[in-house]
């Protein structure tokens, strides 16, 4: 066997020093981040890498889409960097200070604590029977949020935030969720041609088809809110 060869079969330190190749990917990021690692990864804050984990965010979407297995791995790999990469820098910044154990001991405790129907003594034997809990167990958590709008995230995609608020309207009673009151279409096929017709004819007429539906949703949300105190 060459030297070269050699060199490439032969384990990482990191890889040795781990005991699962989680364990190994969270040590290689802390080589990469600490003395002597690599001057990106060390530069890098919170904020800087926001645009690179919503890049990478929408390549998973494709692999997910469109993709096959490697594909996937490739791309869940890249958003599990983020995580790990972030927890990181948390890690050794003054006043947050916490790791992706403490990380994944959270997200444990929340989907512990949102499935009281696995772990607790809740009958729900239907996934509407889950989501009809939900709504409860998530205020519970965070009492002090007054409105359904609260945590929901305005830099979604206008799409994606319609039927967020869509959902939450339903809910109060405020729109009708009868399927054959709206636009006729018989597919997801049929739909988006609709809605790529509709951007196009937008475009035709000089008009910026994104902004019209922020714009739209933000007096929409103005709705919901009204309509809460109003209760």
């Amino acid at each position: 066997m060459s030297e070269t060869a050699a060199a490439a079969s032969a384990p990482s330190p990191t890889a040795e020093a781990a005991g699962t190749p989680l364990d190994a990917l969270i040590a290689t990021v802390a080589q990469l981040r600490g003395p002597g690692g690599c001057p990106w990864d060390a530069e890098q804050t919170h904020a800087s890498l926001v645009q690179y984990l919503v890049e990478e965010t929408h390549e998973l979407v494709d692999a997910i889409e469109a993709g096959g297995r490697e594909e996937m791995i490739e791309e869940l790999g890249d958003v599990l960097y983020q995580v790990i990469l972030h927890s990181d820098i948390a890690e050794h910044t003054e006043g947050e200070a916490f790791t992706v154990q403490d990380v994944a001991a959270t997200l444990n405790a929340k989907l512990i604590g949102r499935h009281p129907h696995v772990f607790g003594d809740v009958v729900a034997e239907t996934s509407e029977d889950v989501v009809a809990f939900w709504d409860d167990l998530k205020a519970a958590e965070k009492p002090e949020r007054t409105s359904v709008l609260d945590g929901i995230p305005q830099g979604m995609p206008s799409l994606g935030l319609a039927d967020k608020l869509l959902g939450k309207a339903t809910k109060l009673g405020l729109i009708d969720s009868d399927p054959d009151a709206g636009i006729p279409f018989g597919s997801e096929d049929e739909l988006g041609s609709m809605l790529l017709a509709i951007v196009a004819s937008a475009k035709a007429r000089g008009l910026d088809a994104e902004r019209a539906l922020r714009s739209t949703l933000r007096d929409f949300q103005a709705e919901i809110r009204e309509a809460e105190g109003a209760e």
